[in-house]
């Protein structure tokens, strides 16, 4: 039995808030820290200024180390995550949230191994190929051509050559157990 399963609250933003946002749930084996929401709402005022980046996700280890996940419509550069590391890192103490030199704060982009979580995410990696795990654990991969709201349609082709059969496969969401962009060579 484990008792300190909760659910990671992860950053709602204007479209989570209008329904626009797909969220996967996410669990880890870890106590929630009550300074997630102050966190994430300082931080949504810094991309307030910049709406083509949205936080991904916060956590907060018990070592007080907070790791922010940012991403972009286009990307994220190192240079950005930078600033946004700065201001945040300013805010925090400021705040007063955790006593002085008592915590670390580490802001990145999720990477390419992460998992998708979010609507905008799937949104910017149509034309990618991507591994979909389902919830019964059974994979399938493909070239994502689109993200509806409730779901992805995946291109897939099976075969070789003459024998070669493509067809379009639509996976609604509440199917998804995660979801990683694939990087051929």
């Amino acid at each position: 039995m484990v008792d300190n399963l909760f659910f990671l609250y992860i950053c709602i933003n204007k479209e989570s808030i209008e329904g626009n946002d797909y969220r996967s749930p996410l669990f880890l084996n870890m106590a929630l820290d009550p300074n997630i929401s102050t966190i994430e709402q300082m931080l949504n005022s810094i991309l307030a200024e910049e709406p083509e980046y949205f936080c991904v996700s916060v956590t907060i280890k018990p070592t007080n180390n907070i790791k922010v996940f940012i991403d972009g419509d286009e990307g994220i550069k190192i240079e950005r995550c930078v600033y946004f590391n700065r201001q945040l890192y300013k805010l925090i103490e400021e705040a007063g949230i955790y006593p002085e030199g008592d915590f670390s704060l580490e802001v990145s982009s999720p990477g390419i191994d992460e998992p998708l979580k979010l609507h905008r995410q799937y949104k910017k990696n149509i034309s990618r190929n991507i591994e979909v795990v389902f919830n019964d654990d059974t994979l399938q991969e493909g070239l994502l051509e689109d993200v509806t709201e409730h779901d992805i349609i995946l291109k897939r082709t099976t075969g070789k050559g003459k024998k070669a059969v493509t067809e379009q496969v639509v996976i609604p969401f509440n199917n998804i157990k995660s979801t990683t962009v694939q990087i051929k060579f």
